[in-house]
């Protein structure tokens, strides 16, 4: 097998799901994608807004700080 850091993203996509859908079967692995795959609202327009008063400065800033757990 390849090394998950050596597979393109279609590669790791369908590892992932033979991974999951060997841990929690067929049924678990569908109620997954159906979780996890249909968003709700408008993403574009949600993130339009919540960036509209961001500076190229702000998101460099925002690069640079530790991630918040």
């Amino acid at each position: 097998m390849t090394p998950v850091e050596h597979m393109t993203d279609e590669q790791f996509e369908r590892y992932a799901l033979e991974v999951l859908q060997r841990e929690i079967g067929p049924d678990g692995l569908a109620r997954f994608l159906r979780l996890n795959r249909s968003g709700r609202g408008d993403y574009t327009r949600d993130r339009l807004q919540w960036q509209k008063n961001l500076s190229v400065a702000d998101i460099v800033a925002s690069l640079n700080r530790p991630a918040s757990h």
